[in-house]
C-alpha cells in the first residue's frame, strides 16, 4: 500500500499539467482520476482511471524512461505499434498519449521522461483473471468453450503475423488525417523530428523493403497478455511493447546479444520461446517465438501454470534449463509421457504440487500443445496451419455441458 502511494505521487508529480492539491490529471487537455493501480511490471505501471467529464474508464499505462532519449525511443515504439495495428479490433489500440520530463531530472536528451497511454480497459481482465478463478473455485474451463477462445486469440496473431496494411498509416513524419488526434498526443517540434529519424520498429526499413506483407512477433503472448471484452467471448491482444518484425537474420553476435538482451527484458521467461533464450549468430527469429507461447498460453490454461514454471517447480531445476531442453509433460503423465494411474493423482491437485489444476485433457488438445512446444521452430506449425488444427479440434469436441 505504501509503495501504491509512493507511486501514486509520483505519477501525480510528473504528469503533465496536474492540478496541485488534485488527485486528477490532465492529458492532452482531457482530465482523469486515478481510481486503483492495476499492474506493474518493469518500468510501467497501469492504472484504472476515470474520464472527470465522460465517466468513461480507461486503463492508463505509465511507462517510466530514466535513460533519456534510449528510453522514450523504445516507449515510443509501443505506441506506434497500438497506431500501427489500430484498425483490427482483436489487438489493442491507444486512445491518446503524452511525454512528460520527469521533475528535476535536466533537460534534453539524458533528461529522463514518463510516458503515459490510454488504453481500452476491459471489465472482466485477461485470461490469468480466469486462469486464477478457475484455482480458486477448484473450476475449469470447458474445453470447447476454451478452444473456442484458444482460436480467437490465434486469429488475432494471425492479423499480426501475416500483416497487410489497409493504407500506409505509419509513414515517418507523417500522420494520418483523422486518426492523428486519437493515438497520438502533442508533442514538441524536437520530438516529432526524432520521432522522423528512427524506423517504427528495429530493423523495419531493411526488412519491409518490396515486400507486400510484413509479418511482426509479438514475442510476450502469454495469458496477463490476453484481454476479455465485455461480452466474454472475444480475445483482445494487448502489452505491444515486445513487437517486432519477423523474421530476423541474426548477422552477427553483437546482433544475437541484442536480440537475447532484449527478450530478456520483455519477454516473459515462462512463455519465452527456448530461441530467444540462447540466440545463436547465423539462425533467425521469427514468428515461430509466438507459436510456442501459444503452446504455454494453452497448458497454462488446462493446467493452471506454464508447462515450464511446473517442471521446475517439480524437479527443482531452472526454468532456463527445462525450456532449452524441451523437458515438460502434462500433470498426469510420467515420463515418455506415459500416464500416471489413478492413484498416483489426488483430487483437485496434480502430482506436481498445489496451485494446479488436475483435469482430464483430451488427447487431440494434448496434441496441439505438443505441437507448439517443438524446441526446434521449424518443426512447430506457423499460424495458419495452427488455426486449422485447432478448427478441426473443435468441430470434434462435444457441446460443453451447461
Amino acid at each position: 500500500m505504501a509503495q501504491l502511494v509512493l507511486d501514486l505521487f509520483y505519477s501525480l508529480g510528473n504528469c503533465l499539467n496536474c492540478f496541485p492539491g488534485s488527485p486528477t490529471l490532465k492529458i492532452n487537455q482531457r482530465s482523469f482520476k486515478i481510481l486503483r493501480l492495476l499492474g506493474e511490471g518493469g518500468f510501467s505501471y497501469v492504472y484504472l482511471v476515470e474520464d472527470t467529464n465522460s465517466h468513461q474508464l480507461l486503463a492508463l499505462k505509465k511507462i517510466r524512461c530514466p535513460f533519456g532519449a534510449e528510453s522514450v525511443q523504445q516507449a515510443m515504439r509501443e505506441v506506434d505499434a497500438y497506431a500501427l495495428f489500430e484498425h483490427i479490433p482483436t489487438i489493442i489500440s491507444a486512445v491518446d498519449h503524452s511525454v512528460a520530463t520527469d521533475r528535476g531530472s535536466g533537460t534534453g536528451d539524458d533528461a529522463a521522461k514518463t510516458v503515459y497511454v490510454l488504453l481500452p480497459y476491459y471489465r472482466r481482465g485477461n485470461l490469468q483473471d480466469m486462469i486464477n478463478a478457475n484455482l480458486v473455485n477448484h473450476t475449469h474451463f470447458p474445453e470447447r468453450k476454451l478452444m473456442v477462445l484458444f482460436l480467437g486469440v490465434c486469429k488475432a496473431l494471425r492479423s499480426m503475423h501475416n500483416y497487410k496494411p489497409a493504407v500506409q498509416r505509419m509513414e515517418m513524419g507523417t500522420e494520418d488525417q483523422g486518426s492523428s488526434n486519437r493515438t497520438r498526443g502533442k508533442r514538441t517540434e524536437e520530438e516529432e523530428q526524432g520521432e522522423q529519424e528512427r524506423p517504427l520498429m528495429e530493423d523495419e526499413n531493411h526488412i519491409t523493403q518490396g515486400r507486400k506483407v510484413q509479418a511482426y512477433a509479438h514475442r510476450d503472448i502469454k495469458p496477463g497478455n490476453i484481454m476479455i471484452d465485455d461480452s466474454g467471448s472475444t480475445p483482445v491482444l494487448m502489452d505491444l511493447g515486445s513487437v517486432a518484425p519477423s523474421p530476423i537474420p541474426v548477422t552477427s553476435q553483437s546482433l544475437a546479444l541484442q536480440i537475447q538482451d532484449t527478450a530478456a527484458e520483455h519477454s516473459t521467461m515462462p512463455y519465452r520461446a527456448p530461441e530467444l533464450f540462447d540466440v545463436r549468430n547465423g539462425s533467425v527469429i521469427d514468428t515461430k517465438t509466438d507459436i510456442w507461447s501459444m503452446g504455454c498460453t494453452l497448458y497454462a490454461c488446462l493446467v493452471g501454470k506454464s508447462p515450464f514454471e511446473m517442471r521446475s517447480d517439480e524437479t527443482g531445476g531452472t526454468l532456463s534449463l527445462c525450456v532449452l531442453g524441451g523437458d515438460w509433460r502434462f500433470p498426469d503423465e510420467g515420463p515418455q509421457g506415459v500416464k500416471r494411474t489413478n492413484s498416483m493423482r489426488h483430487q483437485g491437485q496434480s502430482p506436481n504440487g498445489a496451485g494446479t489444476q488436475n483435469v482430464e485433457i483430451s488427447e487431440s488438445i494434448r496434441e496441439v500443445v505438443r505441437k507448439c512446444l517443438k524446441v526446434e521452430p521449424a518443426e512447430r506449425p506457423d499460424i495458419d496451419e495452427l488455426i486449422n488444427l485447432v478448427e478441426e479440434v473443435i468441430e470434434g469436441l462435444p457441446e460443453d455441458a451447461e
